[in-house]
C-alpha cells in the first residue's frame, strides 16, 4: 500500500523557516520524480519546487527561489524541503507529489500526499 506523508507544517511569523518532510513507503522511491504543490483556496495549484529521482536536478518557482531548497534521502525514501524567509503569501495547503519515471519518461503512475497546512503571518 502506498503511503505519501508530509510533516513540518504549521503557523509561523514572516521571515523565519519551517521545513516541510514527506515520508514515503509502499513504491520504489528511487524511482519518482517528488513535487511539492501548494494551493489556496479559490486559486490555482502552484507547483513549488521539484527533485529529480536521483537528486541530480531541481526546479524552483521564482516565487520561491533562493528561499527554498529541496532534498532528498532516497536511501530513508524522504524528501525536505526547507523553507526560508517566509513571507504571508507562501500560505497555503502543501501537497507532495510523486510521479514514477522509466528511461527519462513518466509512467503515468503518480501519488500525492494529503496535505500540510503553512500558515505565515505578517
Amino acid at each position: 500500500e502506498v503511503h505519501l506523508v508530509e510533516s513540518g507544517g504549521g503557523l509561523v511569523r514572516a521571515g523565519r523557516s519551517l521545513r516541510l518532510s514527506c515520508a514515503a513507503s509502499g513504491f520504489s522511491f528511487d524511482d519518482y520524480v517528488i513535487g511539492l504543490f501548494r494551493q489556496v483556496p479559490g486559486k490555482e495549484c502552484e507547483g513549488v519546487s521539484l527533485i529529480s529521482s536521483s537528486a541530480g536536478s531541481t526546479y524552483y518557482a521564482d516565487s520561491v527561489k533562493g528561499r527554498f531548497t529541496i532534498s532528498r534521502d532516497n536511501a530513508k525514501n524522504t524528501m525536505t524541503l526547507q523553507m526560508n524567509s517566509l513571507k504571508p503569501e507562501d500560505t497555503a495547503v502543501y501537497y507532495c507529489n510523486v510521479r514514477e519515471v522509466v528511461v527519462g519518461f513518466p509512467s503515468g503512475k503518480e501519488f500525492w500526499g494529503q496535505g500540510i497546512q503553512v500558515t505565515v503571518s505578517s
